[in-house]
């Protein structure tokens, strides 16, 4: 996945070898790739709000697990990076992975907030794609579509990872 996903991105991109430097010609730059302001703020914006959930549902997950759990494992010898990977985090993944889920599902639907500061998202397009043609039914469809598969897409790889991580009982 790792090596085969990249590989099929470049294959499908037309192979491209060469990258495109910035070079001061005159009194500017010339290629290379801009960034717009606009995605930026997106960008930033997403981030930030998301991380701090993100940080806050870990937080959370981690304090979940008893201290005596942290005393038994500093007691056997434990260094203090073994007892977090070895008995706080595998403890904490099974609290953390349900909200961790929801959050990125509200990650997933608040993307499409990049209407309010004039980024030309999928939704905006299809909005003037709507008005352009007059074909509201089949735009909306397409819009439900793509966030309908993007949040299964989602909730199948977190449900999957959380029966993984499940305690299975004999």
């Amino acid at each position: 996945m790792i090596i085969g996903l990249p590989l099929a991105c470049w294959l499908l991109g037309g192979a491209p070898t060469d990258m495109n430097l910035p070079e001061l010609k005159g009194f500017n730059f010339k290629g290379g790739v801009g960034v717009s302001p606009e995605f930026m703020a997106l960008l930033l914006g997403l981030v930030l709000y998301t991380a701090a959930f993100v940080a806050e549902v870990v937080r959370a997950g981690i304090q979940s697990v008893s201290k005596g759990q942290t005393e038994a494992a500093m007691a056997i010898g434990l260094k203090s990076g073994q007892v977090l990977n070895l008995i706080i985090l595998p403890q904490a993944l099974r609290v953390i992975i349900p909200p961790l889920t929801s959050q990125m599902l509200n990650l997933t639907k608040n993307s499409s907030l990049a209407v309010a500061i004039g980024y030309p998202d999928f939704v905006s397009v299809a909005g003037t794609v709507i008005n352009q043609t007059g074909q509201a039914i089949e735009g909306v469809l397409l819009i439900m579509l793509v966030y309908l598969i993007f949040s299964l897409s989602t909730s199948a790889f977190m449900n999957w990872y959380n029966k993984k991580m499940a305690i299975i009982e004999r």
